[in-house]
């Protein structure tokens, strides 16, 4: 009975190895795209459009649990 709700359940997002994850994997995907000859721009962008896709939903996941004091 003595437990405190105040503050979240989750870290920022800045504070997470989501976004150390997210970052590396795609500068991977870029830098990988200007290095093959057969891996294109569209084809890149398309991965990272995936890839910030995913980071969304995961985010979006570990809030959906937080608890907020406002």
């Amino acid at each position: 009975m003595g437990a405190s709700l105040e503050g979240t359940e989750t870290k920022s997002a800045y504070k997470t190895t989501e976004l150390i994850v997210y970052v590396v994997a795609v500068l991977a995907v870029l830098i990988a795209s200007y290095v093959v000859d057969t891996f294109d721009a569209y084809d890149a962008w398309r991965f990272v459009t995936y890839l910030s896709i995913a980071y969304m939903i995961s985010r979006g996941l570990a809030k959906a649990g937080s608890r907020s004091s406002e």
